[in-house]
This record gives C-alpha cells, sequence and structure tokens, in this order.
C-alpha cells in the first residue's frame, strides 16, 4: 500500500502544481484510483479483522491502525473528489473563487492524508516483517491462535495484548482552512 500511496500522492502534488484548468480530466484519474484503493483497504481490513490475525499478538493495535490509514486514504479519495468540485464550481456560481488556490488546498491535505497512511502502512509491514522473522513470535501468535479456537466463547473481546508501541513518526498537521475552504478536522 505504500508505494502505491506514494504515487498518488506524486501524481496529486503534480496536478497541484499546475493552473487545473481542465479539473474533471486532470484529477479524476487520481480520484478513480484513490477509490479503488480506499475500497482495497477497506476489503483488506474486514478480512483481517474477522480472521485470526485479530488475536495474534498486536492483531488489535494493528487492525485499528489500519482502520485510521483507510479513513486517510477515503478521506483523501474525498479531498480530491472536493479539489474537482472546487475548480468547476466557477460555472455555477458567481461568487465561486476564479483560481486553482481552493483545489490546491484540498489536494495538499489530500497529500498530507495519503502521506499519513502511507506511513502506518509502512510501519505495520515492519511490525509484521519482524515477527515473521522471529521464531519465539511465530509460536506466539500460534498459541494464541490457538487459544482462541480451543475456547472462542470464553474470549473476552475486550482484552488487548500488549506488546512494544508502534512508533509512527509525526506528521504535519494541515495548514489552517482559509476563508474560501472547509475548516479542517481534528
Amino acid at each position: 500500500m505504500a508505494p502505491t500511496l506514494e504515487t498518488l500522492t506524486a501524481e496529486a502534488e503534480r496536478v497541484r502544481e499546475e493552473e487545473i484548468l481542465a479539473p474533471i480530466d486532470q484529477l479524476t484519474p487520481l480520484v478513480l484510483r484513490l477509490h479503488e484503493l480506499a475500497l482495497t483497504c477497506t476489503r483488506q481490513l474486514h478480512d483481517l479483522s474477522t480472521s485470526q490475525y485479530a488475536v495474534m499478538a498486536y492483531g488489535r493495535e494493528n487492525v485499528a491502525r489500519l482502520t485510521e490509514a483507510c479513513s486517510q486514504v477515503s478521506l483523501a479519495s474525498a479531498l480530491c473528489t472536493i479539489a474537482i468540485s472546487s475548480r468547476t464550481e466557477i460555472l455555477l456560481y458567481s461568487g465561486a473563487d476564479p483560481t486553482p488556490s481552493t483545489s490546491r488546498n484540498h489536494l495538499r491535505r489530500a497529500c498530507v492524508e495519503m502521506d499519513r497512511a502511507a506511513t502506518t502502512y509502512q510501519a505495520l509491514a515492519q511490525r509484521l516483517s519482524r515477527r515473521l522473522a522471529s521464531a519465539a513470535a511465530r509460536n506466539e501468535d500460534q498459541q494464541l491462535i490457538d487459544r482462541s479456537l480451543a475456547a472462542p466463547v470464553a474470549a473476552d473481546s475486550g482484552t488487548v495484548i500488549a506488546g512494544p508501541p508502534l512508533t509512527i513518526p509525526p506528521s504535519t498537521p494541515p495548514e489552517p482552512a482559509t476563508a474560501s475552504s472547509p475548516r479542517t478536522r481534528h
């Protein structure tokens, strides 16, 4: 996922630097790929959350992180769609911003969300790779799976298996919204 997100971020940055004179033509291919990626992320999230992965060490935390990354990809897709709308609304409303600045702001915010999601996917992939490389960790995971299969009713869905924290470097927060753009999420 991370390399795909990095490619899409670079594409959004490229369009952001342009005048965005044909927003539908320039942004729709990006939006479609982001929507497809969001669907893939959501399917992957569902599959992992309903599998034995969730009972493995760090499984629930990883699923929670994947949920966050999935929402960031979906938000990036929506922001790119809004960037199209911001450029086309000049055809509908007399007071609309005729410059590409509002669209650029939405694209910048989309890039921030894609960067955050890519960072999360990279961190999770590194954690999983380290666990797969360790015979002791694989044995621990197999024991946790075996226990959950032996007594599925006794499994407490509120139990969180503790482990070292997942370190994801802080990302740059989005710039404050301007008068012509919607407020950012906090």
